[in-house]
């Protein structure tokens, strides 16, 4: 019983040798010395909008906005997009990439055991460190110089995360992976918004094409009429080559439209990663009435619509974890390393029990002089963390940005639209007036034709309007994060 306690007595004070030896060495450990606080997130007061920018709907976007409009073509072009889009298979990619780094980071925690097997042919130095192997004594079991050494086992090591180094590194991994989830959803919130632009353009187009031939009419027949009214000498050529160019001007008019139409159409092949033959027809429809809506407040509710805001953020919280880890690097780290099987200088006594081996090797590793580096990498971290949190605050005010100028605008548009069709009123009221005094036969047919070219002028004006609205709405969805909805705002916690 005396020898026992003894023993546990000497092993109580070699534990407590250890423990304040680590103690003692704390203090030599590498400084932080270049480092400085956090940069600080825009506050909540700047995220708002002027009190004169409002709409006459409140609200905020649904998932799967777009069938609001009750389109099926845009329904298909949009999932067709959504699909195969090549930056919907970047955004994917990029995502699957993170994931893989976290389970990489996670494997620097975790055991590693390893089956090594080594044969070494060497000749050894008669005057180095086995000198006596050099000779050949067989008598000694010294068979000399040349020797084939084999190494045969299980090596392990086990990295001990004390001052969560490891663990900051796994959160910062982690943070990206949300990162680029978030940014997913954001290129979906392009893809989609796009799309449905380029969509209502082409049908805004279709329609400027039919309103241009419509006109195009009356104005070959304001020409004919000119034309045969100049060769009986009824009037000067003068009036009829004016119309002429009227005509020519409308023609090229079409010219163009049509032009833009197939160009959106490429554009929208492009956008939706469709071969030649991929995209579906596009048919003509009606454009739908304006369903734009505002809500009352942005605040921290924009920032969990917005997805390129919750990416910010992510990469945002990802730098305050890489600063930890780089923290956590000025304190000692500490492994165990171990080997299970057989070493020997001949291969005909590897497999012996006397070969047998068995390495336990814990390690205590302390930066005392690291020539600046852990610093340095402080440093840096802090540094593009500030960077970070700078690049956010400016994504914030753009984003507060872009909906109080396309609320603003859609503000205007609507007024605009409702002084056009006034306009539209009192031009069809001067064209109905003239075609009455033609059916009783007071004016020309030609007279009651061109009334009418002021009222397509106006349509025209009201078509682009309408257009612009729809462009505008759009616009003001993707202001407002689309259907994109987190759960709550990431918290930023600077360290």
């Amino acid at each position: 019983m005396n020898a026992r306690a003894h023993r546990r007595g000497v092993s109580w004070r070699r534990r407590c040798l250890c423990i304040a030896w680590m103690a003692s060495m704390l203090p030599g450990c590498a400084l932080i010395r270049h480092d400085s606080p956090p940069y600080t997130e825009i506050p909540p007061t700047q995220i708002s909008l002027a009190n004169d920018i409002h709409l006459a709907r409140d609200g905020w976007p649904a998932a799967r906005w777009w069938t609001r409009y009750n389109d099926a073509q845009l329904d298909a072009l949009i999932d067709q997009a959504l699909a195969n889009a090549p930056t919907m298979v970047i955004a994917r990619t990029r995502v699957a990439q993170a994931k893989s780094d976290v389970d990489l980071v996670r494997t620097g925690s975790s055991l590693q055991v390893s089956a090594i097997a080594l044969l070494d042919r060497e000749h050894v130095s008669a005057n180095g460190f086995l000198g006596p192997f050099a000779q050949n004594e067989p008598a000694l079991g010294l068979t000399g110089p040349w020797y084939t050494e084999g190494v045969v086992g299980l090596g392990a090591s086990l990295n001990v995360d004390i001052w969560g180094k490891q663990r900051a590194q796994i959160a910062a991994s982690i943070g990206v992976t949300n990162a680029r989830l978030a940014e997913t959803s954001a290129v979906e919130l392009e893809i989609s918004t796009d799309v449905a632009q380029i969509y209502f353009g082409i049908q805004t187009n279709y329609q400027l094409v039919d309103l241009l031939n419509e006109s195009h009419e009356i104005a070959q027949f304001s020409v004919q009429a000119h034309e045969a009214r100049a060769a009986r000498g009824l009037e000067p050529r003068t009036q009829f080559e004016e119309v002429r160019a009227q005509q020519l001007a409308i023609e090229r008019q079409i010219v163009s439209t049509q032009a833009q139409i197939k160009q959106f159409r490429e554009s929208l092949r492009a956008l939706a990663g469709a071969g030649p033959d991929g995209l579906p027809e596009i048919r003509p429809v009606a454009l739908p009435a304006s369903q734009a809506a505002l809500p009352v407040t942005l605040s921290y509710e924009l920032l969990a619509r917005r997805p390129d805001l919750q990416a910010m953020r992510w990469y945002v919280q990802s730098s305050f974890d890489r600063i930890d880890s780089a923290k956590a690097a000025f304190y000692p780290s500490f492994d165990i390393k171990a080997f299970f099987g057989y070493n020997a200088l001949h291969l005909a006594d590897l497999f012996t029990h006397a070969s047998r081996q068995i390495n336990l090797i814990p390690g205590l590793y302390l930066p005392i002089f690291d020539g600046g580096m852990l610093n340095a990498n402080l440093s840096g971290a802090r540094q593009g963390s500030n960077l970070l949190i700078e690049q956010y605050n400016q994504a914030v005010l753009n984003a507060v940005r872009d909906v109080a100028l396309t609320g603003s605008r859609l503000q205007a548009l609507d007024a605009e639209t409702d002084l056009q069709k006034q306009r539209i009123e009192s031009v069809t009221f001067t064209r109905d007036s003239v075609e009455a005094s033609w059916q009783r036969g007071l004016t020309s047919q030609l007279a009651a034709l061109e009334a009418r070219q002021p009222v397509i002028a106006e349509q025209v004006a009201l078509l682009a309007l309408n257009g612009q609205v729809l462009s505008q709405e759009v616009a003001l969805t993707k202001a407002l994060g689309g259907g994109y909805r987190a759960d709550a705002p990431v918290e930023l916690k600077p360290r």
